[in-house]
């Protein structure tokens, strides 16, 4: 019998319960990691546009153009210009020419933009390797065992092409 096809009454009940539980420990880990996950968008010197845009960057492999950026954010070129440029000299992004089309300029995040990103957007204060460190050996094998289930899952979700 697979995962999904409900399975006995008492199997779907203890599912429903142990859903409701991870709902419930999600919701109290995300109230008290919440100052921990804040700190390092507290500590950023970029706005909230900028780091938009950096999202933006980071997401896509290709890099973005000027004028493809202005026209997802709805600003004008010379706004959108300016924003990048304050964000090369953050060095978190490159312009760059395209290799397909010299005339077209390319911005792409840098791989300390990648890392602002990751730590403000991935932050799991939570898995934090000092908590983790307390743990007994049993409760990390099963967060283990869980997590790449998890792991697996989202990644199944994401194997189609874009």
């Amino acid at each position: 019998m697979s995962e999904g096809s409900g399975g006995t009454s008492n199997e779907q009940q203890e599912r429903e319960r142990i859903l409701r539980d991870l709902e419930d420990l999600a919701d109290s880990l995300q109230s008290s990691s919440v100052p921990t996950f804040l700190d390092p968008l507290l500590s950023t010197d970029l706005t909230v546009r900028q780091l938009k845009v950096l999202t933006i960057l980071v997401t896509s492999e290709e890099g973005a153009t000027g004028r493809g950026l202005s026209e997802s954010f709805g600003v004008s070129m010379a706004s959108m210009s300016g924003l990048i440029d304050r964000l090369v000299a953050q060095g978190v992004a490159v312009r760059s020419e395209d290799p397909r089309d010299a005339r077209v300029r390319r911005v792409k995040a840098t791989e300390l933009g990648r890392s602002v990103v990751r730590r403000l957007v991935s932050g799991r204060p939570e898995l934090n390797f000092d908590i983790l460190a307390r743990l007994a050996l049993e409760d990390l094998r099963a967060l283990e065992q869980g997590m790449r289930a998890v792991d697996a899952e989202v990644n199944r979700g994401t194997d189609s092409p874009r």
